[in-house]
């Protein structure tokens, strides 16, 4: 089954949370904190304003991005776990360059 989100709406696959703290301690499921971050999967066309023109939204498949701990509605989609939300819950798009000289 695919999966077409509509108007302003965003389809995103959460990131897996560690499974291990950074000293080392195993974390249960049950103690896992929700995840903040997620691939961007699919992106609506947009949302129309009141004179019916199409604003594009901000965000691509592909993005990697932050939202709320609390956004959007969890979904099973083929099996997998995914949250679809609101673009205007997307709190920012994190730039993957940048993240790969600070790990380097």
């Amino acid at each position: 089954m695919k999966m077409r989100p509509l108007q302003d709406r965003v389809l995103i696959r959460p990131a897996e949370p560690d499974a291990k703290s950074p000293g080392g301690i195993i974390i249960p499921d049950t103690a896992k904190e929700k995840p903040v971050e997620g691939e961007v999967l699919a992106v609506g066309p947009g949302m129309r304003d009141e004179r019916g023109t199409l604003h594009q939204p901000d965000v691509s498949a592909g993005d990697r991005v932050l939202y709320g701990k609390w956004s959007g509605t969890e979904v099973k989609v083929d099996g997998e776990d995914l949250v679809i939300m609101k673009e205007t819950d997307i709190l920012g798009i994190v730039d993957q360059a940048s993240t790969k000289k600070h790990a380097a």
